[in-house]
């Protein structure tokens, strides 16, 4: 039988998007993300490149009860094509962790006699380590030891060329206590919020509440508030959620197309995080990382529901899933820019190699 190419889902974008909001549209700012767009945003790979060539990503969280989180960070960063990935974990746990890790290595941020981290210290160990990225919160220890460092790595004033970072999970929930944290900001980054995180963060000290609405159902909703955040707070903002939304501060912004119940299950967000890390090492700016990382996360999430069904996924399927979904949009910008096919042919079940 005759071999046919196959893109994603032959190749999504090949169809008009319907729309998800009134606001989305030509002129409106706002564009539906599609394969051929997020190709177009695919960080090279350069064939004489090596393992520093494609980027370093600290990933600094985890603790005892959450030890699976900084798994699959680290896991998350290696698949989206991050070079070498280090996970920084309190020293009185970094022995469960090296053995946990394979490809990543491990550092120790250093605690106080009560077992709490040592923000000073940790801060000083973190900026002496060499980085191109950071992944700053899943799995983290709630207190306000780690709110103090997350406090003092988004104020980066005192750094030269500070790396980007992606803030997740703990990290944003140690900022919605620090009042208007965005005043003293100067690093740039990625925060990933679902909308339990991102009402805190929009109601927290010194913020102004805000009426944001249906953050689960409204598109329309989801969008203005986002936009509104990134606007407000100077960065990048994800919205996680069916049909996720990204922002940027000058007012641009994204919608996947993804809908997926199969990702409704713990651990997904801290792929994503890994991601997102992953391409900002790889160089790309927070705008352009954020985009490709959330398209790549739900390409990986449709690949294996295709396998599975809509139940049943686990967080760690997605990152075997990751190269799937690069390839496939490696394949598409190869074939827009004239170029070979590569791979990814669909056979019939009674096909044999002649």
């Amino acid at each position: 039988m005759a071999e046919r190419p196959l893109g994603f889902r032959e190749l999504r974008g090949s169809e008009p998007a319907a729309p998800v909001a009134a606001e989305v549209g030509p002129g409106s700012g706002t564009e539906v993300l599609d394969d051929r767009i997020v190709a177009r945003l695919l960080p090279d790979r350069a064939a004489r490149g090596h393992k520093g060539t494609f980027g370093k990503v600290l990933v600094i969280a985890g603790s005892l009860d959450y030890a699976g989180a900084p798994l699959l960070v680290c896991r998350a960063a290696g698949r989206a094509g991050a070079g070498l990935v280090t996970l920084a974990v309190p020293e009185s746990l970094q022995m469960l962790f090296a053995g946990k890790v394979v490809e990543a290595t491990t550092m120790a941020l250093p605690e106080d006699e009560d077992g709490e981290l040592d923000p000073e210290a940790a801060l000083a160990r973190i900026l002496d380590h060499e980085h191109d990225a950071i992944v700053l919160g899943p799995g983290l220890r709630p207190g306000l030891a780690t709110t103090e460092l997350v406090r003092e790595l988004i104020d980066s004033s005192g750094e030269e060329a500070p790396a980007p970072l992606v803030l997740d999970a703990e990290a944003l929930r140690s900022m919605a206590t620090l009042g208007s944290w965005w005043t003293e900001s100067h690093r740039p980054s990625v925060l990933t919020p679902h909308p339990g995180e991102f009402a805190r963060l929009r109601g927290g000290e010194g913020a102004e509440p805000a009426d944001d609405g249906d953050l689960v159902g409204d598109d329309a909703a989801r969008l203005k508030a986002t936009r509104d955040a990134a606007a407000r707070w100077g960065q990048v903002v994800i919205l996680k959620g069916a049909r996720t939304v990204i922002a940027d501060p000058d007012g641009g912004s994204s919608v996947a197309p993804f809908e997926n119940p199969a990702l409704a299950t713990g651990g997904t967000g801290d792929v994503l995080a890994g991601v997102v890390g992953a391409l900002l090492a790889q160089g790309l700016s927070t705008a352009r990382a954020a985009r490709v990382g959330v398209y790549l996360h739900g390409m990986a999430g449709d690949i294996v529901r295709d396998r599975l069904g809509d139940a049943g996924l686990l967080a760690s399927d997605l990152c075997e899933a990751l190269p799937i979904a690069r390839k496939r949009l490696a394949v598409i910008a190869e074939r827009d820019r004239g170029g070979k096919r590569l791979g990814f042919v669909v056979r019939s079940p009674d096909a044999t190699d002649a």
